[in-house]
């Protein structure tokens, strides 16, 4: 039996899976890049200034969340994004380890 076999974890797997597959559209990116520009950020004004439908931001940025790549804060009627940098870093600290192995 090989000694250096790396085990993987299946959930780890389709969590990280998920992730990329959040990080791998162009729109979804370029949400997130103004989302971090601003720190936090009204989604009315996300889809006002990158001329977006309504609709189609909501789409992406619920599947920017479910990937726990941002968090949500409602305030009232509105609904406020951020980046979330701690399970980000999290995640790259976890991608060193793996490729450390």
């Amino acid at each position: 039996m090989n000694t250096n076999m790396i085990i993987v974890d299946e959930d780890k797997l389709d969590t990280s899976a998920e992730i990329l597959r959040a990080l791998t559209h162009d729109l979804r990116l370029e949400i997130l890049s103004f989302i971090d520009k601003n720190e936090k950020i009204n989604v009315n004004k996300i889809y006002n200034t990158l001329n977006l439908e309504q609709s189609i931001t909501s789409q992406h940025l619920r599947i920017l969340r479910l990937a726990n790549i941002v968090t949500s804060d409602r305030q009232g009627k509105q609904i406020f994004y951020s980046v979330n940098y701690d399970y980000i870093n999290s995640l790259i600290g976890n991608i060193k380890d793996f490729l450390e192995k």
